[in-house]
């Protein structure tokens, strides 16, 4: 189904205490580390004035203790990262385990922050949630180095007996996306702060321009098309998930020229896709999360969201670790028939989409998860 349960709305909550964890904080939050040196052999003191401290602390009686390395962009993004951390926050919740997050100011950063976690002993982390594409170079080679730790990745394929890899069939919640987008287009259509023109016209923002985000906007265009052929899909990169400004700057153009509704798949920048659609009184789709809810400030021009799992993946991992069941060197795909991608709609205008939008994409959900409807996964396929 298109629709879920209202109780699985709840993805955001997060606590105030969720700080930010740059590179150089990581030997004062983590402890622990052998000799308490960094990878180029300089000493730290592990105070708190090297960076915040984030995450959880379950003392003795913790269950398991769990290593957060963030994808770039950090927490706050409302989206992917956040996703991640409402994952980790309910494994806290449900099965008393402790984490620690890590956020990498850059894609450099990463293989240091994984072997930080990986090198520590006070605690010894069960395991290290690698959150991500820009994970699997250094996970590839940190894997091998410490064959005895458990690791996961979400959004890559890591081929070492100690990961789990999650990935997501992107371009499948993303086709039900487009395909609502296309038919609202052609519509005579007004809710909320939005409304459409009298130009059959739709956008696209990414954030860095790569395989992954290119499935987005794959399955995007061709939901546009499933619609109808002739819609016109402009389509965009920010060159960063961290850039409201450049999202603003690119959603106004696309608003210049037509378009009527935008879907995002660039963290952080994406909300400067909101800001304008509500200033030009046009509409926008959200990512990962339910964005609607998680920046209530745009619900009135937040048709729905492309929700992604990753909250989900990060649980299941985790899960399995503290019930002696993870398996490294499995992959677990999560598409629409697992419900690890799906159209939310926005909880502002959920009410005003039309039943003959909302049945005619339960149509295509169905077709999707039946293999009726193939759904690319590169743009130059549409």
């Amino acid at each position: 189904m298109v629709k879920i349960d209202p109780r699985r709305r709840r993805f955001l909550e997060l606590t105030g205490g969720a700080g930010a964890v740059g590179v150089t904080g990581l030997a004062g939050c983590l402890g622990g580390q052998d000799d308490g040196s960094d990878d180029e052999g300089n000493q730290s003191d592990g105070s708190d004035d090297e960076g915040t401290e984030s995450g959880s602390d379950g003392g003795d009686d913790s269950a398991g203790d769990i290593g957060m390395v963030y994808a770039t962009g950090g927490l706050g993004d409302n989206s992917f990262n956040d996703m991640a951390h409402t994952g980790v926050q309910g494994a806290e919740d449900e099965f008393g385990i402790s984490f620690r997050n890590a956020e990498p100011e850059s894609q450099s950063d990463v293989a240091n922050l994984q072997r930080r976690f990986a090198r520590s002993s006070d605690p010894d982390y069960d395991l290290i949630c690698c959150i991500g594409y820009v994970q699997a170079d250094a996970l590839a080679e940190n894997a091998q180095e410490f064959s005895d730790q458990n690791f996961t990745v979400v959004d890559e394929v890591v081929e070492e007996s100690n990961v789990e890899s999650y990935t997501f069939r992107e371009h499948e919640g993303s086709f039900q996306v487009g395909h609502m987008a296309g038919l609202l287009t052609e519509m005579d259509f007004s809710a909320g702060a939005g409304e459409t023109t009298d130009d059959a016209v739709v956008g696209f923002v990414g954030g860095e321009e790569s395989p992954l985000i290119e499935k987005f906007e794959a399955g995007y265009t061709a939901g546009v098309k499933h619609a109808n052929e002739d819609i016109e899909v402009r389509s965009a990169y920010a060159g960063s998930f961290n850039d409201s400004a450049q999202g603003q700057e690119i959603a106004l153009s696309m608003f210049d020229e037509g378009a009527d509704v935008i879907f995002h798949a660039a963290g952080g920048t994406g909300n400067g896709v909101f800001k304008v659609a509500q200033e030009e009184g046009r509409f926008a789709v959200g990512v990962d999360a339910d964005q609607s809810e998680s920046l209530p400030e745009y619900d009135d021009v937040i048709l729905a969201s492309m929700v992604k799992r990753v909250d989900e993946a990060v649980y299941r991992s985790v899960e399995n670790v503290v019930n002696g069941e993870f398996e490294g060197g499995q992959l677990n795909e999560l598409g629409l028939e697992q419900d690890g991608v799906e159209v939310v709609y926005g909880q502002g205008l959920e009410d005003d989409i039309p039943e003959e939008v909302t049945s005619t994409l339960e149509d295509s959900h169905d077709a999707i998860v039946d293999g009726d409807i193939e759904v690319p996964t590169d743009p130059d396929e549409v």
